[in-house]
């Protein structure tokens, strides 16, 4: 299991996040700045409501019938009206702003799906499938709702807090130095309580991907974990890392739930001391009951979002921490581009010729020492050796999954970093022992790659693999639809499709990767013997843990420990009675 990660993470840079967050939002721009000018509306007319309030209540005077009823009405109903026209631009904005925020949402899944497919094996070969997915959905998911609710809400406020606060400093100067007591330290806590929940969204983001990525991953191995009893284990181990993403969630709402009640308190503080100083001004007659009226209802409108800005500026460090992580996914270095003028590789023969490569996975710990080998056309290479040899490794350097750190590669004399990854990737057909069919029908996965296969060119490949006669005793024959990653088919038959999808692929250079490890031996001796007709003067290579099945090879690699130790036919390397034979004998013992 994976060592757990206590480190909290460092707050990032979060102004260069919201500027790039920015771009995508400004690829909408001209919806943005109808977005802005109706929420500038909107809130125009909310603010012209205390002042109405205001001259409506000072048409009041004491005594009876010395109320102004008309003017009353009028200013009561101008107020009805401008709420009534400021509710429906503001739902309109809301509307607005969820489409922008879906199109950033989609643009950005884009992006990242894109980066995804630029990426080097290497990096899925050092991160959890679960973490990427988490960054893909959640946190998107996370950019996008605030994107629809906190920026419309962020707007709002800032236009209410400076618009309240004019109209405030006309109303009543001296009220305003009343609030020059409560204004700063409602701007100092909502500083102060930003950057303290920063780093913890930050750190809460990235919790929930070590989360998805352990789920992901013991989902995957649910039969592995039944079948040697360690749910147990897995449990504890969940419970762990469960604990470490509930902690992390606890610890960042908590602080941004102190967030609504402090602000609260504070500005309560301040409408206290307006009420205090008001009653007293109005005693003085500086200014009027209506003034105090409208005035307090503007410090409400002025408090209210101070308070709200709190709340919100969570949610936004929380979508900042989101998109932080999106954005890192899209920083990753990607796969070597291909050099300037690389060639595409066509009329493939198929020679082969690997010159004293060397290569390790990590800097200073090499896996192949010293590699040679000259491969004719049509020639079946088989590579044998114990765990840990560099079989799989030579299959990761033909196709240039990774690039070697000494000698060279040449296929048909061309050395490979200067073709095309595409045109050399596609000169091989490729069957590895790990089996994948995507969600589709049968004649779709086994037509994957081979852009206008027709139906009999489908079936003959399907004939020779020996899957035929299993695909027509489906319900629907070569239109049955196949499950997720292939889960209502056995492993055998999947095999077998991978295998005819291989064959059908039209290639000069086949790979097999333990492409037989699970079917039968009977069915694996009929599928090597037509898989040698269909492939016929064609290059394979071919990685086999079970000898018997490479015997017909026309030569034969022996790796140990990244070096060939012994290179000949069946025959050759069993009278040398060398290391082969030794691997020979024992699945013979």
């Amino acid at each position: 299991m994976a060592k757990r990660d206590t480190k909290k993470e460092m707050p990032r840079d979060a102004r260069r996040t919201l500027r790039r967050l920015g771009g995508y939002v400004m690829l909408y721009k001209w919806r943005m700045a109808l977005i802005v000018a109706m929420s500038f509306l909107s809130n125009y007319l909310v603010l012209l409501g205390p002042t109405l309030a205001g001259r409506a209540i000072n048409e009041i005077a004491p005594g009876p019938g010395k109320v102004n009823f008309p003017a009353v009405y009028h200013n009561v109903g101008l107020m009805l009206i401008y709420y009534l026209v400021s509710f429906a631009v503001s739902l309109l904005v809301g509307v607005l702003m969820m489409h922008v925020g879906r199109r950033v949402a989609g643009r950005m899944r884009g992006d990242v799906f894109d980066k995804i497919m630029e990426l080097p094996v290497g990096y899925f070969d050092t991160h959890q499938t679960g973490d990427l997915l988490s960054r893909v959905s959640y946190d998107i998911d996370v950019v996008s709702a605030s994107l629809a609710t906190d920026i419309v809400q962020a707007l709002t406020s800032v236009v209410t807090v400076i618009g309240s606060f004019v109209m405030m400093v006309v109303i009543s100067p001296q009220l305003v130095l009343v609030m020059g007591i409560t204004i700063p330290a409602a701007l100092l806590y909502t500083r102060y309580l930003s950057g303290k929940t920063r780093p913890l969204f930050t750190r809460r983001s990235a919790m929930y991907g070590k989360l998805n990525g352990f789920v992901e991953e013991m989902f995957s191995g649910q039969k592995t974990i039944l079948a040697y009893a360690q749910e147990d284990r897995v449990l504890g181990d969940f419970d762990g890392i469960n604990e470490e993403a509930s902690e992390a969630y606890y610890r960042a709402n908590y602080h941004a739930m102190t967030a609504g009640p402090t602000a609260t308190f504070i500005n309560n503080v301040g409408l206290a001391l307006i009420s205090v100083f008001g009653s007293v001004m109005y005693i003085r007659q500086l200014v009027t009951l209506g003034q105090i009226s409208s005035f307090v209802l503007y410090s409400r409108k002025f408090a209210g979002p101070i308070n709200e800005m709190a709340n919100i500026a969570n949610e936004i460090f929380s979508a900042l921490a989101a998109a932080e992580r999106v954005f890192r996914l899209q920083d990753e270095p990607e796969e070597v581009g291909d050099v300037p003028d690389a060639m595409q590789l066509s009329d493939v023969r198929g020679e082969v010729d690997i010159d004293h490569i060397d290569f390790g996975y990590n800097p200073g710990k090499p896996i192949i020492k010293g590699f040679d080998l000259h491969v004719e056309p049509g020639q079946l290479i088989a590579i044998v050796g114990p765990t840990g040899a560099g079989k799989t490794t030579i299959i990761n350097l033909l196709m240039r999954f990774y690039d070697v750190d000494a000698g060279e590669i040449r296929v048909d004399d061309h050395e490979v970093r200067q073709l095309t990854r595409q045109s050399l990737r596609r000169a091989y057909a490729m069957v590895l022992q790990d089996t994948w069919l995507f969600g589709g029908s049968v004649f779709d996965n086994i037509a994957y790659g081979r852009e206008g296969a027709t139906r009999e060119e489908v079936e003959a490949a399907a004939k020779a693999a020996r899957i035929h006669k299993y695909v027509m005793s489906l319900p629907y024959g070569y239109d049955t639809l196949v499950g997720e990653d292939g889960g209502n088919i056995s492993k055998g038959q999947k095999q077998l499709l991978t295998i005819a999808r291989a064959m059908l692929f039209d290639a000069k250079m086949l790979i097999l990767d333990e492409a037989t490890s699970n079917v039968d031996t009977q069915t694996e001796r009929r599928i090597q013997k037509a898989m040698r007709q269909m492939m016929h003067d064609k290059t394979c290579f071919v990685i086999a843990h079970r000898l018997s099945t490479i015997r017909s090879a026309d030569r034969i690699l022996v790796l140990d420990h990244g070096n060939v130790v012994e290179v000949g036919t069946h025959g050759e390397l069993m009278q040398k009675r060398g290391f082969y034979w030794a691997l020979y004998a024992s699945q013979w013992a």
